[in-house]
């Protein structure tokens, strides 16, 4: 197994394209380790106060580790990104920046600090006092490199990125799109506990290391990214498309035109008994409505109602 160290900078991208250099090789199979600093890219670090976050960089934001080339890969291709393990780091943070949020503009910027420890996170300060957060780490970036052009790393794609989505947990597989040969996989921005829509545009902020495993699904061909993944709010693991658009209504249409498809491909099931079925276990979920100008909206079906209709 190859470890990958992303507190190297010559190991992060700052940016989407299709035409960065791999850092690494892989085959259709292995398993890696990855090496992740934390959505600032070791730009906070403990002690720091509310002041500091003047002193920012926001384009070193949710720099990602990457890109990883996987043999095999080729476009029309869907890559398999199982996610076997998480260890967070014994430190975080989280912030209110006035510049984003699902209520920008509303609050001063706020830096909070976090110590994680036996399965759970709590404020060091008055803020929050008493307040025990549960430890639930995903990754909020994950992603493949795009079939053209230059993308920043905030918004999310069709490609993934930066999605947010805490369904991103250890059991998780998630499935990119591969646009180009070797997919470049990219990933970035652990937390240790996020609620559906990062509302202030942070999470429990840390570092980690991952351990993921890679395969290549040959001609699945999908549009956007899916995922298959366990939930402690779901009786079993489910079934999760994201439809991605700067519309919310619109992000809502994809995700389920997208589990149409997917049951289609996967189950059998005719787009009618995919709507009917949408509509009855289905559930909507926005996951990330603060990485403008782009939102991710989750639809979630459980998959144990399915295994009799496997093709």
């Amino acid at each position: 197994m190859i470890t990958i160290d992303g507190t190297k900078e010559e190991n992060l991208h700052f940016k989407w394209s299709p035409d960065l250099r791999p850092i690494a090789y892989v085959r259709d199979g292995d398993e890696v380790r990855v090496i992740i600093p934390d959505s600032s890219t070791m730009q906070i670090k403990p002690g720091m106060t509310t002041e500091d976050l003047a002193k920012l960089s926001s384009s070193k934001f949710d720099a990602a580790v990457g890109p990883i080339y996987v043999e095999g890969a080729e476009p029309g291709d869907a890559l398999a990104i199982d996610i076997l393990d998480i260890q967070v780091g014994d430190w975080g943070w989280s912030a209110i920046l006035s510049f984003i949020g699902l209520l920008k503009g509303r609050f001063r910027d706020l830096l909070v600090h976090w110590r994680i420890s036996n399965g759970y996170a709590e404020t060091m300060g008055e803020f929050l006092r008493g307040i025990r957060v549960p430890v639930r780490p995903f990754l909020g970036v994950i992603g493949v490199a795009p079939r053209d052009g230059v993308f920043g790393m905030i918004p999310p794609q069709y490609f993934g990125g930066n999605m947010d989505n805490r369904l991103h947990g250890v059991g998780a597989r998630v499935y990119l799109p591969v646009s180009v040969r070797g997919a470049l996989l990219s990933l970035a921005d652990p937390h240790a506990s996020q609620g559906d829509g990062e509302v202030t545009g942070t999470a429990i902020e840390t570092n980690a290391t991952v351990k993921i495993r890679v395969n290549v699904v040959k001609g699945l061909n999908i549009r956007r990214p899916f995922t298959v993944a366990p939930v402690r709010d779901e009786p079993t693991d489910v079934i999760a498309t994201m439809g991605i658009s700067n519309d919310l209504y619109q992000a809502a249409r994809d995700a389920l035109e997208d589990m149409l498809s997917i049951l289609g491909k996967l189950y059998g099931l005719t787009p009618e008994e995919g709507y009917v079925l949408s509509s009855v276990v289905g559930n909507l979920r926005i996951s990330e409505i603060v990485d403008e100008p782009n939102y991710v909206v989750t639809l979630t079906i459980p998959r144990n109602i399915l295994e009799r209709r496997k093709n």
